[in-house]
């Protein structure tokens, strides 16, 4: 198993420990390169700036993505790391040596992050033997090295002193934190992370129209969270903001074979709608390329016999 050492700022962590977020974006100024040091579900740890050369927390890498200022703010608001988006964008302004007149909304590169955490500074793990002082961004360690193997051990055994989730996460039990555990179950998903994954999923378009202008399209649930609705892709659709609305208030919906319908309830309820009827029996112009992160036929199922006014 691989795991990545990022460095990142004191303000970003501590203001982050203070709120103990489900998850969290460990952002990237740049906007430029994008991060494959490590695959989903391994660990990222977070590597205080020098001379603080401890590892002070981390969490499991969900996706690297590169996006707006402005969707990050509204993907992942203060688990960004500051409490206001004026805040945030003066952060990202430092660093780029910019201002909102040059970059309005400049991109951004954004590491995904699940199920983080942040132990307290007694239980801070100083940095591998190995671990350079030049190093800017960060290093990645594989436990088939001996100090990968090691700090994996290290990490495990701080968190035996946190919350069950990890526990949980890690699998780590008196023999994994004796012998180290290599296999970490799959993280669960926030709701920036969903509404990164499913931007992601369907190419930055609405699934209906095509649409691609990013300010306007919207991550929908087609179960929705607050009813035991998942923060998995194959629950979601990327849909213009008015057709959000729609399906979520069940003025439409989507088929078990992915086609559109449109209940008669919007003419009957708001006296027109022929922009929308014009939609119904078409299939969705946009799908996922990958077949688990299509809609799942028993969640649009459940959308049709529990929303859709027919």
């Amino acid at each position: 198993m691989k795991m990545f050492i990022g460095v990142t700022d004191s303000n970003w962590f501590n203001y982050l420990a203070k709120i103990q977020p489900d998850e969290v974006n460990f952002w990237q100024p740049g906007g430029r390169q994008v991060f494959k040091a490590i695959e989903s579900n391994e660990l990222f740890l977070f590597k205080l700036h020098s001379p603080l050369n401890y590892i002070a927390g981390g969490g499991l890498f969900v996706r690297h993505s590169f996006l707006p200022v402005s969707l990050a703010w509204e993907a992942f608001e203060n688990k960004n790391g500051t409490a206001d988006y004026i805040s945030f964008r003066q952060a990202i302004y430092k660093y780029r040596k910019t201002d909102r007149n040059t970059e309005p909304d400049p991109q951004i590169g954004c590491i995904v992050l699940a199920s983080p955490f942040f132990f307290k500074q007694s239980d801070w793990i100083p940095v591998p033997e190995d671990w350079k002082p030049n190093i800017v961004q960060g290093k990645t360690y594989s436990t088939e090295s001996f100090s990968g193997k090691r700090l994996l051990q290290q990490i495990e055994e701080k968190l035996q002193n946190y919350n069950t989730v990890w526990a949980e996460e890690l699998g780590i039990s008196e023999s994994s934190a004796r012998y180290g555990a290599e296999q970490i179950t799959k993280p669960r998903l926030g709701q920036g992370a969903f509404r990164v994954m499913v931007t992601e999923a369907y190419h930055r378009r609405c699934a209906v129209t095509g649409e691609k202008t990013l300010p306007v399209l919207e991550a929908a649930h087609i179960k929705p969270y607050s009813l035991e609705g998942s923060h998995e892709t194959n629950n979601g659709l990327l849909l213009r903001k008015d057709l959000h609305t729609l399906f979520d208030r069940g003025y439409i919906t989507i088929t078990e074979d992915c086609h559109i319908e449109v209940s008669k309830r919007i003419k009957e309820d708001y006296g027109n709608g022929k922009e929308y009827y014009a939609l119904h029996g078409k299939k969705l112009i946009v799908l996922p390329d990958n077949l688990l992160e299509r809609p799942s036929v028993q969640l649009l199922r459940w959308h049709n016999e529990n929303v859709y006014m027919s």
